[in-house]
Parts: structure tokens; C-alpha cells; sequence
């Protein structure tokens, strides 16, 4: 028997519910019910896969997931990707890659590693996620104009011009006008109308304009009902492509959800993310939704700003937006049919162009990494999706290995006493410019060596060591501080700290 206490709590956390997680869930609901038939119809999936991602996403990582505000379904940073796999596997096989990129996840997430994917760097994640991006923009546009989109960027671009000059009037007119209503809504100042997500507002101005209209234009299809439209995925033909799929999605996946777990963390107040429970929730979703012919899943950090924005306190809000979904697609799903193809090509455009994050880039170029993330949209935009992440990585790490070569040995001379300052990194990249500014130092002279590094590894310990003993062989002098005190210092001092010089504690040290 519950005691009164008990009781009233559970009176109170139902009260909670009740006003925050229910009008915050019908928030996200209206927000991401859109969406989701827009991302399946970037990913040239049936638009019924994008809805059946949203639900399991709601209800499976709602439940499970370690991130209780965070919201998941299909994605627009995953669009561009799933359309190659289908293009190249098949639906069918697509979505066996999407359960079994799940399976990894759940692997992943049980054995803890999930804070090593927060190891990507951000340059390319938001590189990655710019030049899908721009490929959304650059494919939905036809549709917008009342055209297809071609197989890919250069084709697309290619094709703009003639797509521009031959419009198809109502279908050109309601893509534009969902534009506009998106970008409208989006400088609007704040007022009660706004409270009203814009998706929803544009999705049902776009099509209620066409019914009235009697436009003709393409809408939603629709093969069945939800329940229907369940079907098991196929095994691959191409195992080679089928193995890059569940890998490429298993990791892309992984780290745009962490990521955005780590940017839900910091919009509100409450529990703090448990990134393993994410992951492995996150994992079964996938699993689930590929079983069912669904999309990919991760957490997306917009209907999660969405969701604490309307006042969401627990969980509950997540699941909800789940129930919410799967109610209306069972019970009133045949209505999504008269959504015009444009409005949600539309709605896709302002998502796509939303990617590209103006203060990502300003961010990024003055921490000095602007260099990865150009590359990487470059390579994403210009190739494919997995060179543009591989060429970022192969900068991220060029440009590291020449940050930990960048040392500076500066070589005078003061009356008798020739003055060594080095500074900056001290690796074993840097080690060949050590040696050769100090094989200038004259044998037997009087040397002040100044170790003004703020990083010291064991390379550049030794070729210091050495490089005195031999000096003092030779009969010169070395007056510096004992290395011992430079690498215990340089171990235990943080990274972002400015470099302390130690030219004012020498110690004398004569010829062995």
C-alpha cells in the first residue's frame, strides 16, 4: 500500500505532466510530423518510412534513452546518405543496413565508449552536416521549381538554369510560398501566432492553397495505412556496399546524436546525459525502425529545442510526441495525401540551408579550424558523403601534426654566452628544426638554453638531453632548468595555460 506521501507525489509528478509534457509534446508532434514525410522524401524513400522513424524514435529512445528531454526520429543530416544506399542496395536492403547499424550502436553503447565519439571533431561534423546541407538545397530546389532532382550536385547545378527558365507555375508558386512563410516565421517577433510551429504553419497553408487552387501538382502517396506499410527488410545482393552502408550509418548516426545529447544538456537544467544509455537506446530504435521499413533514427537538437521551449520537464513529452504520431498516421494518416510534393521540397530547402550554420563558420575560423570545414563540405558536396568526412579527418590530423611541429628555436649571441630560446611545441615533429638551429651553436661555448615550450614530449626530451651532454663533452657550458622540472611541469600543466618561461631560474651546470 502507497502512503499518503507517496500519493501525493504521484498526484504532483502527474500534475507535472499534465501542464508541462502534454502541451510540450503536441509542440514537438505538430513540429516533427512534417519533417518527417519532408526527410523521406529527400531520402527517395516511401514517405510512409519517415513517419513509422518518428514513431519508433518517440516512443523506443522516449522510454530507453538516457537523454530524457532529447527528442529522436529521422533526420535531414541522414537524407542525403540513406538516398545513395537506396540507390545503389534498395530500399529493402536499406533498411536491413539501418537495423543492423542499430545492432553496432547497442554494441557500442553497452561496452561505454560512447564519450569517444564525442572525439570527432566538430569541423567536420558541421562540415558534414553543411554540405549535406547545400545537397538538399541544390536537389529539393528542382522540386520547388517543378522539376526532379538529378543524381547529384554538379548534375544539379547543371540543370538549374534550364529548371529556372522553364517554371511549373502552381507547383513553382506553392514551393515559394512555403519558403517565404518558413523565413517569415523565422523574423517574425515574438507573439502568440508564433507559438504556432512554422513547419506546420507553411505545410498546411501550402496545402490548403492547393486544394482550393485545384493546382495540379504532385501529393504525398500513400500505399497503405501505417500498419500496412510495415515490410521486412531484404538481405543485400552487394555485401561490399551493404558493409559500408551499416558502418557509414552506424557512425554518423552515433555522433549526431551524441552531439546532440551534449547540446540538449546544456538548453536545460534538469538530468545530465547518460551517453551510453543514449547510444544503446538509440541503437534499439534503429534496429526496430529498419525491421519495420523505417529511416534511420538519431536525437535531432531542433525538435529537442523545440520540446524544452514549450515547458517539456520530463521524458514524457518525447513519448507522448510518440503517441501523438502513431494516432494520427493510424487514424487520420489518409489526409497526408493532400500534401503537395513542393511544399514539403519547400519546407526541405529552409532545413537544408538552416544546416549551413553561419556561426559554426565564425566559430571555427577563430579557433583556426575553418580549413577542416571547408574541406570537408567541399569533399561532401563535390564526391560523396564518406570522402568529405574522410578528407576532413585527413586535415583535422595534418593540421594537428603540423600545430605539434610548430617550435620555434631562436639562436644569439651576447658578449661570450650564445642565448637559446625555444618555444612552442616541442614533438618529435619538431625535433629535425631543434637539432639543426642548435647545430649552429659553436662547440665549447657557453650556452643559455630558455625552454619556453608549452608542450614537451619524450622525443624532444631526449634530443634536448642529448644534444647538452654532448655540448659539455666538447668543454661548454649549458645553463638551464633541470629537464626533469620542465616535463613534470609540461605533464601537468593544462594545455590552454600560457607557456611559463624559465629563463629566470637557471641552474649552472659545468662540463661532465
Amino acid at each position: 500500500m502507497k502512503s499518503n506521501e507517496q500519493k501525493a507525489g504521484d498526484a504532483g509528478s502527474l500534475r507535472s505532466v499534465l501542464a508541462s509534457d502534454v502541451p510540450a509534446s503536441l509542440v514537438v508532434f505538430l513540429v516533427a510530423l512534417p519533417l518527417c514525410m519532408g526527410i523521406a522524401l529527400a531520402s527517395g524513400a516511401p514517405i510512409m518510412s519517415g513517419l513509422i522513424a518518428g514513431v519508433v524514435g518517440g516512443l523506443v529512445v522516449g522510454l530507453f534513452g538516457g537523454v530524457p528531454l532529447l527528442v529522436s526520429g529521422p533526420a535531414a543530416g541522414l537524407a542525403v546518405m540513406v538516398f545513395g544506399f537506396i540507390q545503389e542496395l534498395g530500399f529493402a536492403a536499406t533498411c536491413a543496413a539501418v537495423a543492423a547499424a542499430g545492432i553496432i550502436q547497442m554494441v557500442l553503447g553497452g561496452v561505454k565508449v560512447a564519450r569517444a565519439a564525442l572525439g570527432i571533431s566538430p569541423a567536420v561534423i558541421h562540415g558534414m552536416l553543411a554540405g549535406i546541407g547545400i545537397l538538399i538545397v541544390l536537389g529539393q530546389l528542382h522540386i520547388v521549381l517543378g522539376g526532379a532532382p538529378q543524381s547529384n550536385a554538379w548534375a544539379n547545378i547543371r540543370e538549374l538554369p534550364g529548371q529556372i527558365a522553364d517554371l511549373h507555375g502552381p507547383a513553382t508558386i506553392l514551393g515559394l510560398v512555403t519558403i517565404g512563410i518558413l523565413v517569415l516565421w523565422q523574423v517574425m517577433p515574438n507573439n502568440p501566432l508564433k507559438k504556432v510551429p512554422g513547419p506546420l504553419v507553411a505545410v498546411v497553408t501550402g496545402s490548403v492553397a492547393a486544394a482550393v487552387w485545384g493546382a495540379d501538382v504532385k501529393r504525398v502517396e500513400l500505399t497503405g495505412s501505417l500498419f500496412e506499410s510495415i515490410q521486412l527488410p531484404a538481405m543485400p545482393t552487394h555485401w561490399g556496399a551493404f558493409a559500408a552502408a551499416v558502418f557509414s550509418l552506424a557512425l554518423v548516426a552515433s555522433a549526431e546524436s551524441l552531439l546532440s545529447a551534449v547540446a540538449t544538456d546544456k538548453l536545460h537544467t534538469g538530468p545530465r546525459a547518460n551517453l551510453d544509455k543514449e547510444l544503446f537506446a538509440q541503437g534499439m530504435a534503429n534496429t526496430l525502425s529498419g525491421l519495420m521499413g523505417g529511416l534511420p533514427i538519431t536525437g535531432v537538437i531542433v525538435r529537442s529545442a523545440a520540446n524544452i521551449s514549450a515547458g517539456a520537464k520530463t521524458r514524457a513529452s518525447a513519448i507522448l510526441h510518440g503517441v501523438w504520431m502513431l494516432l494520427f498516421v493510424s487514424l487520420l494518416g489518409a489526409h497526408l495525401g493532400l500534401v503537395p510534393l513542393t511544399v514539403l521540397a519547400g519546407l526541405l530547402v529552409h532545413v537544408g540551408t538552416k544546416l549551413v550554420n553561419p556561426h559554426h563558420i565564425q566559430e571555427l575560423r577563430r579557433r583556426g579550424e575553418l580549413s577542416v570545414y571547408v574541406v570537408t563540405v567541399a569533399g561532401v558536396v563535390g564526391i560523396n558523403l564518406l570522402a568529405g568526412i574522410g578528407l576532413g579527418f585527413a586535415v583535422a590530423v595534418a593540421r594537428l601534426l603540423w600545430r605539434l611541429g610548430r617550435v620555434q628555436v631562436q639562436v644569439k649571441k651576447e658578449g661570450e654566452v650564445h642565448q637559446v630560446r625555444v618555444s612552442g611545441a616541442l614533438t618529435f615533429v619538431g625535433v629535425p628544426q631543434l637539432s639543426a638551429a642548435l647545430a649552429a651553436v659553436p662547440s665549447g661555448s657557453q650556452v643559455e638554453l630558455d625552454l619556453a615550450v608549452d608542450t614537451l614530449d619524450h622525443s624532444g626530451y631526449e634530443a634536448l638531453e642529448s644534444w647538452c651532454q654532448n655540448h659539455r663533452k666538447t668543454g661548454g657550458k649549458v645553463w638551464m632548468e633541470p629537464l626533469e622540472d620542465v616535463w613534470t611541469r609540461k605533464g601537468s600543466t593544462p594545455s590552454n595555460k600560457s607557456p611559463v618561461s624559465v629563463s629566470s631560474t637557471l641552474s649552472s651546470e659545468g662540463a661532465a
